[in-house]
């Protein structure tokens, strides 16, 4: 049942998300702990963010949709490229590239903390978890499949916008 319900997602994941291969979704469900680097590659992509790669590699697509993550505040300014990232780490991440709305404690301090609990009381994040444990790729590809969902099926709750759409707008047409 457990491989049936995966490859639901990972079919549902694979439609949604055109950038990315078999060959990447194959990689990261053998990933026994996923770096900052991937999680942010994959997590931006599937959030449709939109970074200009150019005609750069592999290599340089993850670095620098690392570094857009980081520079947004989306990821600690300590986080090695390599090292594993932690439930909470992905929870932030996840909740801002995707423009999440959560709980009031969530948007009124952005933290990583607010996020992960955010994601468990919506049900993304399931089990027995905790907020420093490091994350697998099956478990990314699952928490990511689920806010997909989730997005699909509620279309007339969009997520908050922007604030620079407004920019140009005056007040009273906003």
């Amino acid at each position: 049942m457990k491989k049936i319900i995966i490859s639901f997602f990972l079919l549902l994941i694979s439609a949604a998300i055109n950038a990315q291969t078999a060959d990447e979704i194959q990689t990261l469900l053998e990933t026994p702990a996923v770096s900052y680097e991937q999680a942010a590659r994959f997590v931006l992509e599937a959030a449709d963010v939109i970074i200009s790669y150019g005609k750069s590699s592999d290599l340089d697509a993850a670095q620098n949709a690392m570094s857009y993550a980081v520079e947004r505040n989306w990821l600690p300014k300590k986080a090695a490229a390599q090292d594993a990232i932690s439930l909470e780490s992905l929870s932030l991440l996840i909740m801002r590239a995707f423009r999440l709305k959560g709980g009031p404690m969530y948007t009124w301090s952005k933290s990583a903390h607010y996020s992960y609990r955010e994601m468990v009381y919506k049900d993304f994040i399931r089990g027995r978890t905790d907020p420093q444990m490091k994350v697998s790729g099956e478990t990314m590809l699952s928490i990511v499949s689920r806010v997909m969902f989730f997005i699909e099926e509620n279309p007339w709750e969009l997520p908050e916008q922007p604030e620079e759409i407004y920019a140009d707008v005056p007040e009273d047409e906003q």
